[in-house]
């Protein structure tokens, strides 16, 4: 009980144990036989101290006898009584075992289908959903809720009936031997619940004030090592101390007092427990004398007080371990009923001759239904035209891409590609017809060679350097400790930026797309580099349609179109020549880049 967390609120408990009940069911054989095997696990547990008890009875008559000179000890009753004992206890330990040995295996099971669901949910969400979630809580769910699922369920569902069948076969055992001593054991169970309640009840606003405080303690040392450089520049380091020892002191106050309260639960149960014990000895005593029950029995009852209490604490522990449950169940049940992305009718389903022809016919968007961003776009794009969107922040130019994409479908009007409305191609086949080199490069854990045959997992070694040749990194790559071969970081940091970018364009021409997206590829590089992927991307720009968002304007002056956006629409169209002689808002943002640079 010193570890206790503040227990999750959940929102529908019924609702919620319902459906994770029907998740369950599939497994209900597998369910039963372990509830039975525990079953029997306890009963026999139980029955163990009725029979030690005639043990000690039988050791008890034999002193007697010895004492009266009227015999002696039956050792052999007394032996085979033992062996009796320890084949019972022996059973009681196979049935747990193989209890346990169902529950894990189901638990896994049941974890292991539950992250399969939720991998292929992934698959069927909008981008709507992950603009609207975070990415950690998403992780949270699919991790940690699904972690709790499986340790509660191994755990909880055997301790409440094993606790049942222990408290009824317990009471019963103690009516066999004596009923007032076992009415009198009983009333225990209020005054002791009584007690964890109490202690339950003081103890969680502290619990609860401890995670929030402690999370405060985490974000602040988070903050500080992320943010240190500018904590120095700002000479805001006291400041920041001052705010982590104020949360720390409230952090050590409320784990101190919930540790301490929580920790008289053992010392009170243990009290109750020891004044049950010395009222069942002075009354047993009693009933002794007058030969209503013999010392066996005593013995057995005194062991079976013992031990009646003991589900009062486990109780206090499971409903936690519910609790838990039920509230990952309720986060996980939340995500595998999301909404989700309609398929259409593919009637487009091969795009192997696919020339790069692109239109937009009147499209309008917004990514929430009462705030239009895109207003009635049309472009017409050939094959092979390179076409740059240009314009201030939130002018819309991410947002067409992300609609020729297909991450999201337009509110009105349609986009084609070769003369198919897009919506109407199969997914996988339209994106394998799509290459994107974005801001934010993205490389995992793992070689650069798996990195570069992302696209195109069967591609050759040729191939590979092939690309790497086209973009400009192969020399880079051969001068690494083990080349190709070597292995990237999660973040990446052996590598800087620029060469991760160049890493990305080989990537993108190894798949050998027919229309590229570069998302300002060259933003965060120097110059050198910036030349080096400005040559690398001419390269892979070449006979591919390709559509370029740019804020360095220097960068697109050999595009076919430029197209100057504002608000969701196009305010002007054309070349980087016809765009300055027409001295509009084209030339208005061209011109002060390089007064600015001056």
């Amino acid at each position: 009980m010193h570890n206790r967390t503040p227990i999750p609120k959940v929102n529908d408990f019924k609702g919620t144990l319902k459906k994770l009940w029907q998740y369950i069911s599939k497994y209900k054989v597998s369910i039963i036989i372990a509830f039975t095997v525990a079953i029997l696990s306890t009963i026999f547990a139980i029955l163990g101290p009725k029979i030690l008890g005639n043990a000690t009875q039988e050791l008890y008559l034999g002193v007697t006898r010895i004492i009266s000179n009227n015999g002696g000890i039956d050792f052999n009753k007394i032996a085979s009584i033992l062996l009796l004992l320890l084949g019972i206890y022996l059973l009681s330990a196979i049935f747990s075992y193989i209890e346990s040995f169902i529950m894990a295996s189901l638990s896994k099971k049941i974890t292991y289908s539950l992250r399969q669901e939720m991998s292929e949910k992934i698959k069927r969400l909008p981008m709507k959903y992950f603009d609207n979630n975070q990415t950690g809580e998403t992780l949270s769910v699919i991790i940690n809720d699904v972690d709790n699922i499986g340790m509660h369920l191994d755990q909880s569902a055997i301790t409440i009936v094993t606790s049942i069948v222990t408290i009824i076969g317990i009471f019963i055992m103690m009516c066999t031997i004596n009923i007032p001593l076992a009415i009198f054991t009983a009333l225990i169970l209020p005054v002791a619940g009584a007690f964890v309640g109490m202690i339950v009840k003081k103890s969680q606003k502290f619990f609860t004030n401890q995670q929030e405080y402690l999370g405060h303690v985490n974000g602040e040392v988070e903050e500080m090592f992320s943010g240190h450089t500018i904590l120095k520049s700002f000479n805001a380091e006291d400041k920041m101390l001052d705010k982590f020892a104020i949360d720390n002191e409230k952090l050590y106050e409320n784990a101190w007092k919930s540790q301490f309260i929580s920790g008289m639960m053992h010392p009170i149960m243990n009290f109750v427990s020891n004044l049950n014990y010395v009222a069942i000895a002075i009354l047993g005593a009693y009933y002794v004398i007058r030969g209503k029950i013999t010392v066996g029995n005593i013995q057995s009852f005194i062991q079976y007080s013992k031990n009646f209490t003991q589900p009062i604490g486990q109780f206090a522990q499971v409903l936690n371990g519910v609790q838990t449950c039920l509230a990952s169940a309720e986060r996980i049940f939340k995500f595998l009923e999301a909404e989700e992305e309609i398929p259409k009718e593919c009637l487009v389903k091969d795009l192997k001759n696919i020339k790069g022809n692109v239109k937009f016919e009147h499209v309008e968007f917004g990514y929430d239904e009462d705030k239009t961003i895109i207003h009635d776009f049309n472009l017409d794009v050939k094959a092979g035209s390179k076409v740059a969107i240009v314009g201030p922040t939130g002018a819309g130019k991410t947002t067409i891409v992300k609609l020729l994409m297909r991450f999201y479908s337009p509110t009105k009007g349609s986009i084609y590609l070769d003369g198919n409305n897009i919506e109407n191609i199969d997914s996988l086949e339209y994106h394998h017809a799509f290459g994107m080199v974005l801001q934010d490069t993205w490389l995992f854990h793992g070689t650069i060679l798996e990195n570069l045959r992302y696209g195109k997992p069967n591609a050759t070694e040729e191939e590979v350097k092939k690309a790497a040749k086209t973009a400009n990194i192969d020399h880079f790559i051969e001068t690494l400790p083990n080349g190709y071969n070597m292995i990237l970081d999660e973040d990446t940091t052996n590598i800087s930026s620029g060469q991760r970018q160049l890493l990305t364009i080989a990537r993108a021409i190894l798949e050998d797309p027919k229309v590229m997206i570069l998302d300002e590829a060259t933003s965060n590089v120097d110059t050198r580099t910036e030349e080096l992927i400005q040559e690398a991307m001419d390269k892979l720009l070449k006979g591919r349609t390709s559509f370029i968002i740019a804020h360095r304007l220097s960068t697109i002056r050999n595009a076919d179109y430029i197209l100057v956006m504002n608000h969701g629409d196009i305010i002007e169209m054309g070349s980087h020549d016809e765009l300055l002689k027409k001295n509009g808002f084209y030339a208005e943002l061209y011109n002060s880049q390089f007064d600015t640079i001056d």
